[in-house]
């Protein structure tokens, strides 16, 4: 069970290696939403996106417990990075099964920090199984991009950040995640739950993979009808851990269209100059797709990564 020291702990342990990324504001986007948002710059993070939070607070514990000499993972990227940044801070190899069709400048992000890249074909199934494989070959230690609490602490720290530096004067009335496979939403969940109880935690996710909203209603682990959308770091479902976290702690999942992912994507680059990826930009197109239940609230909202291939923009 995730407590509030766990959470606290995580971020003790991963501080010296991580950036306390700023928290912005845009008074454009402001004026265009109604309301008042704060963004939680992940894009800054080491690796480029949040995901360094939860990689590394499980990687340090695998070395510390010496629970074994070496790491994997399955990933199409972020998650990825993550854990080859994390397996290089404690000199420990790691072997990162990604899809073939994940992001190349995700793929070289990995080989980079000095991981073994072995690619596998684009399903759930062929992940696992690559990772199956790793280890059995190896003796590798798995660390789950999301089903692990060591890595829902690390991704707590996050919003543990966001709520610390612009929460505490006014309390967020809301705070918005994106949604893939839970972990990210599952420790801001708890992180709010423990440190502002008043404030409302929402979900976005993508239309093309809205698997997450399915299995917030019914109560189960559900697969999305169809997997289609630009928001490439959100194609995973939810494990039966980050459904149970999601559907004790978060109040809604709300969907968007890629064409409103874009353009709030591209509203970001232009008023706030800042690269985001897609999947970052779920949170910004909930608000702007439903300005009338967010009008007049102070909004946190987590920018989760920049890492896009420049040379693929969708505008």
């Amino acid at each position: 069970m995730i407590i509030f020291e766990t959470i606290q702990e995580a971020h003790d342990r991963i501080r010296p290696y991580i950036h306390r990324t700023a928290v912005l504001t845009n008074q454009t986007i402001n004026d265009r939403a109604g309301a008042d948002l704060f963004f939680k710059c992940e894009n800054f993070q080491k690796i480029g996106a949040f995901k360094a939070r939860g990689g590394l607070n499980a990687v340090l514990q695998v070395a510390q417990n010496r629970e074994g000499e070496a790491i994997t993972t399955h990933s199409s990227g972020n998650h990825a990075q993550a854990v080859a940044f994390a397996a290089r801070q404690v000199g420990m190899p790691a072997y990162i099964v990604m899809p073939r069709t994940a992001p190349q400048v995700k793929k070289e992000a990995v080989l980079g920090y000095g991981a073994e890249v072995i690619e596998c074909e684009p399903t759930l199934e062929a992940r696992e199984a690559g990772v199956r494989e790793v280890m059995a070959r190896t003796g590798a230690v798995l660390v789950h991009p999301f089903d692990d609490d060591r890595v829902i602490a690390g991704q707590a720290t996050a919003a543990k950040e966001l709520i610390e530096d612009a929460g505490e004067d006014r309390p967020f009335d809301v705070i918005l995640a994106p949604v893939g496979g839970g972990g990210l939403l599952s420790g801001t969940a708890l992180t709010t739950h423990y440190m502002s109880p008043t404030t409302r935690v929402i979900a976005g996710e993508p239309e093309g993979a809205a698997d997450a909203i399915l299995s917030f209603q019914s109560g189960r682990v559900e697969k999305a009808p169809y997997i289609n959308t630009i928001a490439d770091g959100l194609m995973t479902s939810l494990s039966e851990r980050t459904l149970a976290i999601i559907r004790s702690h978060v109040a809604d999942i709300l969907t968007v269209s890629d064409a409103e992912i874009i353009g709030a994507m591209r509203l970001v680059w232009e008023r706030m100059k800042i690269v985001i990826e897609p999947s970052s930009a779920v949170p910004l197109a909930v608000v702007l797709k439903h300005k009338d239940r967010f009008a007049g609230q102070k909004i946190g909202i987590i920018i989760t990564g920049g890492n896009v291939d420049l040379g693929k923009l969708p505008f």
